[in-house]
């Protein structure tokens, strides 16, 4: 007896065209729209065990953790010899700023939504959802800059390796081309157990990381003289430690490379393994262990800072961190080769160009999560962008051209990505102001707005300083703003309707028309009167020819938000001056009428008819009525509709307008 894994090929069904084929592997679970990468945001199937916390601290530390191979070097080039105090205040921000923020953010979005989230509950309509686009536009940045920042890191590793071969030099935009292309190959095979895989590499990268430091340190205190003259060259180009205090200030805005992985932290939270007795509703141990990641987390790459600016700066020549030198972009690396030898050298840049690939790799989970948690949903994105590998594709497209345009060079890419991480945090931190002065928390909304006024100050430097972050981060946000524009105008003759639900009065109402025929007359919501009840009958009977042996029902849409686009539609029925209504809410008349319908025919299986008005004024402006308030041209639309959604005209609701 022999087994098959699966059934045999049918032999007269014809085999797929290469277009057809290749089309399904790219469209390959479009109904999975987030979830099946465990990434930032990633929501665990039903039933699956969830992870402790300082598993999860690794995956988003992949991104945290890998600043470490470039942020030394990166601190010493925008302030010289004064770049330990520097990343003093960087730490004081870190502890004391970003931390208690996304303590608070980890609490009031515990599914991972983040402060982008927050803000968009605390803007209604319009407003909240353009808002939105801007910051995504902004996340955009801070993750795609991640990826080819962090490749572009990783290949200085690779080409400056005493071991590596010559021809690699002059190459870096080809070698970071290689690894992005290479993420997204991960990508589009699949992507599983990163949290395994991010847990070897912290591990590995941290322990070397500590000895690098720990033997640099000793180096130092071994010889004073260079402590010495670092701190003569910190006393003569900054005269006295007032002064040097007050630059370190200034310059801060340029270590903000440092303060990325606060955002992740959150979104990784559907990750983190909670407690016995949490509830979907109430999630504490979620949160707390989601607080106690992001605590050790910041506390480690504190330490880490701390120590290893110092270590660079003092022990290595100032010119050696200028682009062409040997520890631009590299600094630990460049002290793991020269006091540690070039086989653990080897090793060091072994682990970092992993964990700096690898944090390309959380980049781009965040991005497959961010997008169908936001887009689809205010239906500003195509139907194909629910699949991760047209989003792959896509987001690896942009990585080229970034990398491109950058020339694969860390420090040109530097300001792009303190811009990014640095709007999302102000982004946090207005929200939790906002959100402490709405429960009317006085003392803290006082900390937390001097928060916000402390990164707005950061980032606006930051901003002046290295426009060309603000530059990129427009062209994304404009990016984004015109495709979501673009695919709501697309997607407008779309069903929005998640669900249709019928209460009891309603289906009492359809259950006196079970013979036939229903007749539905679209009336206005704002017109309840008795006589415009009637006038709207007599206007259906002479104009549209209502039957006269129908029984009358109205159909009212309530305009809630307009910017919606997936909702569930709820009908009530009511009576009104003896007439029969069916009330329901929803963001677009047309849709919400057309859903109605052909929920009405599938419960009854019978036909409805509607009865509409023409509508009055230009059609160009009607049409923008519906476009942006729901309204407009409500009959031609609606039929559109309905032809869209139910090819087969004999199974198609009825349209009359007189």
């Amino acid at each position: 007896m022999t087994t098959m894994s699966r059934p045999p090929a049918d032999p007269s069904a014809l085999r797929p065209t290469r277009k057809a084929a290749l089309t399904g592997w790219l469209l390959f679970g479009l109904e999975d729209a987030k979830g099946t990468h465990q990434g930032p945001g990633g929501a665990a199937p039903a039933g699956e065990r969830k992870h402790h916390w300082w598993q999860v601290m690794c995956l988003t530390g992949v991104d945290y953790f890998s600043t470490l191979g470039y942020q030394p070097a990166i601190a010493a080039l925008a302030a010289g010899a004064i770049s330990p105090l520097a990343t003093l205040v960087l730490v004081a921000v870190t502890l004391l700023g970003a931390l208690p923020v996304y303590r608070r953010v980890a609490g009031e979005s515990p599914r991972g939504e983040g402060s982008i989230a927050m803000l968009e509950r605390l803007l209604p309509r319009w407003r909240g959802k353009i808002l939105v686009l801007v910051l995504l536009g902004f996340a955009a940045t801070d993750f795609m800059i991640t990826m080819t920042l962090s490749a572009a890191d990783a290949t200085a590793h690779l080409i400056e390796n005493p071991f590596a071969p010559d021809s690699l030099h002059g190459q870096e935009v080809a070698v970071t081309l290689v690894l992005l292309a290479l993420l997204a190959a991960v990508f589009l095979r699949g992507f599983k157990e990163a949290i395994g895989v991010a847990v070897v590499l912290v591990i590995v990268f941290l322990g070397l990381n500590v000895v690098v430091i720990g033997v640099s340190l000793a180096e130092a205190a071994a010889h004073p003289v260079a402590v010495g003259d670092w701190w003569q060259n910190l006393n003569t180009s900054h005269g006295n430690p007032v002064m040097a205090v007050a630059i370190a200030l200034l310059v801060f805005p340029k270590l903000a490379l440092g303060l990325s992985g606060f955002e992740t932290g959150v979104a990784v939270m559907p990750q983190v393994r909670g407690g016995e007795g949490d509830t979907e509703e109430n999630p504490a141990g979620r949160i707390q262990g989601t607080r106690r990641m992001l605590t050790t987390a910041a506390v480690i790459m504190s330490s880490f800072l701390v120590t290893s600016s110092f270590a660079t700066v003092v022990l290595i020549p100032a010119d050696e961190f200028l682009p062409g030198g040997e520890a631009n972009g590299r600094a630990l690396a460049f002290l793991a080769h020269d006091y540690l030898g070039a086989g653990f050298g080897t090793l060091y840049d072994l682990s970092t160009i992993a964990i700096l690939w690898f944090a390309g790799a959380s980049a781009m989970a965040g991005l497959l999560n961010l997008v169908p948690r936001y887009l689809p949903r205010y239906g500003m994105a195509p139907e194909w962008a629910k699949a991760v590998r047209p989003l792959v594709l896509v987001f690896t497209l942009i990585g080229f051209l970034v990398t491109w345009l950058f020339e694969a060079d860390v420090d040109a890419q530097g300001g792009a990505y303190a811009t990014g991480v640095l709007v999302l945090m102000t982004s946090a931190a207005v929200a939790v102001t906002l959100s402490a002065r709405r429960l009317q928390q006085k003392k803290r909304t006082f900390g937390f707005g001097v928060i916000a006024v402390l990164f707005v100050y950061t980032t606006v430097t930051n901003i002046i300083e290295r426009p060309e972050g603000i530059r990129i981060a427009g062209y994304f946000i404009l990016g984004i703003i015109c495709i979501s524009l673009l695919s709501r105008v697309l997607r407008s003759f779309e069903l929005h309707a998640t669900h249709v639900r019928l209460d009891t009065q309603a289906l009492e109402f359809l259950a006196d028309n079970l013979t036939g025929p229903i007749g539905i007359i679209a009336h206005e919501p704002l017109r309840q009167s008795a006589e415009a009840y009637r006038q709207k009958l007599a206007s259906a009977t002479e104009a549209s020819h209502f039957p006269a042996d129908c029984r009358t029902m109205f159909l009212e849409v309530v305009v809630d938000d307009s910017s919606d686009f997936e909702t569930a539609l709820e009908v009530r029925g009511v009576m009104r001056h003896g007439f029969a209504v069916l009330e329901v809410h929803g963001p677009v008349v047309p849709n919400t009428i057309a859903s109605v319908l052909l929920h009405i025919r599938d419960v009854t299986g019978l036909m409805p008819h509607v009865y509409f008005r023409w509508t009055e004024g230009n059609p160009a402006v009607n049409l923008l009525k519906f476009l942006v308030l729901g309204e407009g041209e409500i009959a031609p639309v609606t039929r559109e509709i309905l032809r869209e959604a139910e090819p087969d005209v004999t199974k198609r609701p009825w349209v009359h307008v007189g």
